[in-house]
């Protein structure tokens, strides 16, 4: 709903997400580690069919499994949750990487780069048309 005088224009670019789901998310930061889906399982005190359960989006994890989770996967809750902050990233570089996932990281980039660039416009686009209007 907009008032009058207001503008829909979100005036803060930077802490989009990520466009991932948490399943992705969670499924992501494992990777990262090199963990296996047992062994994250293990390490949280849960059965490996629940943690594929959340990674698959079949399911979603309580709050205190959630921040038990971040802090294992050493990321953020913040991340975990709606993808907003810094992603983990490979210890070990990306050179194993399929070319597909480094195609995909690459689109992701680009498509940071796009959304801040859309917000920069229109934010010159509302300061123009309020000093035509004033």
């Amino acid at each position: 709903m907009t008032f009058p005088g207001e503008s829909n224009t979100i005036p803060f670019p930077s802490g989009r997400a990520d466009g991932d789901t948490l399943g992705g998310r969670i499924w992501r930061a494992r990777d990262a580690l090199g963990l296996g889906l047992e062994d994250l399982a293990a390490r949280l005190g849960l059965p490996e069919g629940t943690v594929s359960g959340w990674e698959r989006d079949h399911a979603e994890p309580e709050t205190k499994a959630l921040f038990m989770l971040a802090g294992v996967l050493s990321v953020s809750p913040s991340w975990l949750i709606a993808g907003i902050g810094e992603a983990p990233s490979d210890p070990s570089g990306e050179e194993h990487l399929h070319p597909l996932m480094r195609q995909l990281q690459e689109i992701h980039k680009l498509h940071d780069q796009t959304g801040k660039a859309i917000a920069l416009l229109e934010a010159e686009v509302a300061k123009l048309i309020k000093k035509d209007q004033g």
